[in-house]
């Protein structure tokens, strides 16, 4: 008869995989309940606590605010902020 041994240990991957889409679902979830961030044109990825953010903001301080409002979040080891400024289009009638 052979017993089979269980290891005992968390797979350390599929735990990290749990903590990073914990962290992406509560920073957009942050965004979301915030009124000055555009959440659906904000691309949030997490990779082992590393928070990297993408897509379009209206202005320097969205994109300063997102980035505070990712770096808040219990679990961020640091935030990359990838995000553009939309460009502003002015008329002159």
């Amino acid at each position: 008869m052979t017993v089979a041994t269980i290891d005992t240990r968390p797979d350390q991957t599929t735990s990290a995989a749990i903590d990073d889409a914990s962290i992406t679902a509560q920073v957009k979830a942050s965004l979301l309940s915030h009124r000055s961030t555009g959440v659906l044109r904000t691309k949030v990825e997490t990779t082992d606590g590393v928070v990297t953010l993408g897509g379009q903001a209206r202005n320097d301080a969205e994109k300063d605010l997102v980035t505070k409002l990712a770096t808040d979040i219990n679990g961020v080891k640091s935030v990359v902020n990838n995000m553009t400024i939309a460009a502003t289009v002015t008329s002159n009638n």
